[in-house]
């Protein structure tokens, strides 16, 4: 039997299995708090005008200008989803479920963006970008040093990110299928 601690990889003989699952528990507390964090903060900006933003008011009549009608009940689903997947993400608590929250907003601004292409004004390369962490995030986990780890509730790998991809992207078509028919 092999100690973890003091077993080596062969591609780095200096770097231990144990500092390497650490290492990765590090870069997955980074990805959280910052794309979460980050993601809160727009979700912020929509419902309560903070970071610089313009408030739920002004939310509601962008939402209402894009044809999502109810823009009441659209701009508040978006500043919701936003901040309360942002938050989760960031504290790594029910992850795949944030992950698919945010997946399906993203889905969302991609669908509004696409017509201008990926890159340059107007195109889906943020939400793109704001897209893949989140589904990176729902295979992986949130890492040790987060409030799902240990506990019962704790869900990642190949099923449980499946699954958040498909919430995610069930819940995107539904939003779309609601503004086309509202």
């Amino acid at each position: 039997m092999t100690d973890t601690a003091t077993r080596t990889t062969a591609s780095n003989p200096t770097s231990t299995a144990a500092d390497q699952v650490l290492g990765s528990d590090i870069g997955l507390l980074v990805l959280r708090v910052v794309f979460g964090g980050l993601f809160a903060a727009h979700g912020a900006q929509k419902l309560f005008g903070w970071f610089g933003g313009n408030g739920l008011d002004a939310t509601i009549d962008g939402f209402t200008k894009m044809g999502y009608n109810p823009g009441e009940l659209f701009g508040t689903l978006a500043g919701l989803t936003e901040f309360v997947g942002g938050l989760a993400l960031l504290l790594g608590l029910c992850t795949p479920l944030a992950a698919a929250v945010i997946l399906g907003t993203m889905i969302n601004a991609i669908y509004l963006t696409f017509d201008d292409g990926l890159l340059g004004s107007g195109g889906y390369e943020l939400a793109l970008l704001y897209a893949v962490p989140a589904i990176t995030l729902a295979f992986t986990g949130p890492g040790r040093f987060s409030l799902d780890h240990g506990r019962p509730w704790a869900r990642q790998g190949l099923v449980w990110g499946s699954a958040a991809v498909a919430l995610g992207v069930v819940t995107a078509i539904t939003t779309l299928i609601l503004k086309a028919v509202l």
